[in-house]
């Protein structure tokens, strides 16, 4: 299983970003899918959580009704539309297969990463 995401990239603060994922076979189809996010010096932290059908979905207080996230199965894609960014959400983006049906919030629940975007929001 390969995930790749992309969609970073430089932005100005209060502007706006779509990170995408795609997932290479149908494995996490059936399976939740989230974003993570890691700044420099600080722990990789949960940020976005989807369920396998898009039914359901988790966010991070810091992020909560700034940021969505949703999911094409039909494209086994997974997407975060980042708005109001601030300076504070500058860091790499990851996304992974979660290893249930849902999206819980430890990364240890979690077994298929992306390499990771770069996020940059200038203030």
């Amino acid at each position: 299983v390969q995930l790749q995401a992309f969609g970073g990239g430089l932005v100005q603060a209060g502007g706006s970003l779509r990170l995408s994922c795609a997932v290479s076979k149908r494995t996490g189809s059936n399976n939740g899918m989230g974003w993570f996010r890691q700044a420099p010096g600080k722990e990789r932290e949960f940020v976005a959580g989807v369920s396998w059908n898009g039914a359901s979905t988790t966010y991070s207080d810091s992020v909560k009704g700034r940021f969505t996230i949703s999911r094409d199965r039909a494209k086994n894609t997974v997407y975060l539309q980042m708005g109001s960014l601030k300076f504070e959400d500058t860091a790499v983006y990851y996304c992974a297969v979660s290893r249930t049906s849902y999206s819980p919030t430890a990364s240890v629940q979690y077994n298929y990463w992306g390499q990771g975007t770069q996020v940059t929001v200038s203030s």
